[in-house]
């Protein structure tokens, strides 16, 4: 059953708006590198799309093998979503929003492509051709820096990239910044000093093996004043640097914010 047109009521995000189920159909593709693509959706739904921040999530509901379009409809939930036949059930993972168009009603989602190996989404996103038929549920955020900050230190891989390019076009302190991505072609423009960023390559190592961002943050040096937090990524890597910054180099714990975007050898679906 193809999606409907009104989205669902849901809990509240932190911007005190409902989150929803929103029915989009691929309006676009751009090569962002060798690894990255942008996929823009767009539909009547989208146009009620709120945004609720610039790390602001959502699930991404696609079509299985042999359908044409997700099966869900108006009143689906991720937890219902867990509860269907895995033969029917649609694809749900979990993206960030790069950038949202209200005036359009249009958003964009970067995904990183794994080649052969690479899980549904990341193959979905492959071959996605404008007209593809996907759903969206959210979105919810969580970068909320105090207004006492004195500098941020923002640090993710591939997968956090879409949020850390959102949060650098919102930044209003100083900031360090760490990103891991696959090669140097990875790389993209970012609203923010060059030096201020530091890129870390892991070319043929698989994600999320290596510990070059740990690495990276212990061996820099911090600006003086209150600083934020905000590390995504793979699970055990913001797992360990979360323990690094509050254990070692003592910032408070509500001071940084940290999500496993991905883990190692596991997907959303997992038990």
């Amino acid at each position: 059953m193809a999606v409907r047109t009104s989205p669902s009521p849901g809990p509240p995000t932190l911007s005190g708006r409902p989150v929803g189920l929103f029915r989009a159909r691929v309006s676009g593709r751009t090569t962002l590198g060798p690894h990255l693509v942008r996929i823009s959706l767009t539909g009547p739904d989208l146009a009620r799309f709120h945004s609720d921040g610039p790390d602001q999530r959502v699930k991404l509901l696609l079509p299985r093998p042999g359908q044409d379009a997700p099966h869900v409809d108006a009143d689906t939930t991720p937890r219902a979503v867990l509860a269907m036949s895995p033969d029917t059930r649609p694809v749900m993972r979990t993206y960030t929003v790069r950038a949202h168009r209200p005036e359009t009603g249009e958003v964009d989602i970067d995904f990183v492509l794994h080649g052969a190996h690479g899980g549904p989404a990341s193959q979905w996103a492959a071959t996605a051709q404008p007209g593809a038929e996907a759903a969206l549920y959210g979105p919810v955020a969580a970068y909320r820096p105090p207004e006492t900050v004195a500098w941020q230190l923002i640090v993710g891989d591939d997968t956090a990239l879409p949020a850390i390019g959102a949060i650098t076009e919102q930044l209003t302190t100083p900031a360090r910044i760490f990103i891991e991505v696959g090669e140097r072609a990875d790389r993209q423009p970012l609203a923010c000093a060059e030096d201020a960023v530091t890129w870390l390559y892991r070319g043929d190592e698989p994600a999320g093996a290596g510990t070059r961002l740990l690495d990276a943050v212990r061996a820099a040096g911090f600006p003086d004043g209150a600083p934020y937090a905000w590390l995504a990524g793979e699970q055990a890597a913001v797992r360990d640097l979360r323990r690094h910054l509050v254990g070692e180099r003592g910032f408070a714990k509500e001071d940084v914010y940290f999500c496993g975007y991905w883990r190692r050898g596991r997907s959303e679906e997992d038990a």
